[in-house]
């Protein structure tokens, strides 16, 4: 599986009025493209939405793009795409042969996830981060909301965070409300290019206005009947942080289906199983139930989380075209 698309064939010679630019937001057939100092509103030329991606947007938020000015309409065509690299992607829901890439050069993905109005399960978590992983794409965890939990839901949240810590993933853990560790998730954003994803309702929104007021962005309050979230954040944008760096905003998504990756791949990008592959009897091992498994033995032993084993074994067992159908 590839680390990075890229965009095929050789460094191009372009007119003087293609100047290169970076896509800032999308908004269906429009997207706003940093030109320099300026935000020009662009639509992509019909060839370069025929040209075979598989990808259901052919431009996405975080891409250097190529776009051809018109002074006296103010416009601006993008002609082609520059080449990319660290995309957070999954498959489509719509599509269940395409794959949708949520941003593109970032250095790192956040994701933003509550135990509580509305709980994040754990295999999205996981999924999540086999993602970022697969791309090589530091990854994050972000729990919201700790205002809200008792003392045996933080008990819970230390478990879960010590766990992902000790494979390797950076958690922290915040509440936009009461404005905790707000200063640490504006050291861990400082100066970087961010996404944020997470499901409806875990408050991505609010987090970016309570390290940023100045953006002002629009919240809204869970469904209490439902205890799910509602979608706050219908288009992708970038915004530009007060104190350096770029945060990428996402609507918020109920499931995460991988995308891009093989079932032998799917293991090598859960780190802590990484160590045992070697060591099964069989060296085409599943890890599911062949005999002498090392992985399923460290499992039993405790070295190997059953939350994250049994995330592995749903993804393997999936059988809507390798992956499991999302909820």
């Amino acid at each position: 599986m590839s680390k990075k698309e890229k965009k095929k064939g050789k460094k191009k010679q372009y007119p003087s009025n293609v100047k290169r630019g970076l896509v800032v937001k999308t908004t269906g057939s429009w997207y706003l493209v940093k030109v320099g100092d300026e935000k020009k509103k662009c639509k992509i030329r019909g060839k370069l939405r025929l040209e075979g991606f598989e990808s259901t947007s052919p431009v996405v938020v975080g891409d250097y793009v190529f776009v051809e000015l018109d002074g006296e309409k103010k416009s601006c065509m993008i002609i082609d795409i520059d080449e990319r690299e660290r995309c957070i992607v999954r498959k489509s829901q719509k599509w269940s042969k395409q794959k949708q890439i949520l941003a593109c050069n970032i250095d790192q993905a956040v994701l933003v996830a509550t135990l509580i109005m509305p709980e994040t399960p754990v295999e999205f978590i996981d999924r999540f981060l086999v993602s970022a992983t697969a791309y090589d794409i530091p990854a994050v965890i972000v729990f919201n909301k700790i205002d809200l939990y008792t003392d045996e839901l933080m008990d819970y949240l230390h478990e879960i965070m010590e766990m992902y810590e000790k494979i390797g993933y950076r958690t922290l853990a915040v509440s936009a409300l009461e404005k905790i560790n707000l200063d640490k998730l504006v050291e861990l954003l400082k100066d970087k290019i961010s996404v944020l994803a997470g499901n409806s309702g875990v408050g991505k929104s609010s987090l970016i206005n309570a390290i940023d007021p100045n953006l002002n962005l629009k919240t809204q309050d869970i469904s209490y009947k439902y205890l799910t979230g509602r979608h706050t954040t219908t288009y992708t944008e970038m915004y530009e942080l007060r104190f350096g760096g770029y945060i990428i905003d996402t609507p918020g998504i109920r499931g995460f289906g991988l995308a891009d990756m093989s079932k032998q791949d799917v293991a090598h990008n859960f780190p802590e199983m990484f160590q045992y592959l070697g060591q099964c009897k069989y060296y085409n091992c599943t890890h599911i139930h062949e005999p002498g498994c090392a992985v399923r033995e460290a499992v039993e032993r405790g070295e190997i989380p059953w939350s994250r084993y049994r995330s592995y074994v749903n993804i393997m067992l999936d059988e809507n075209d390798k992956y499991r159908k999302e909820p």
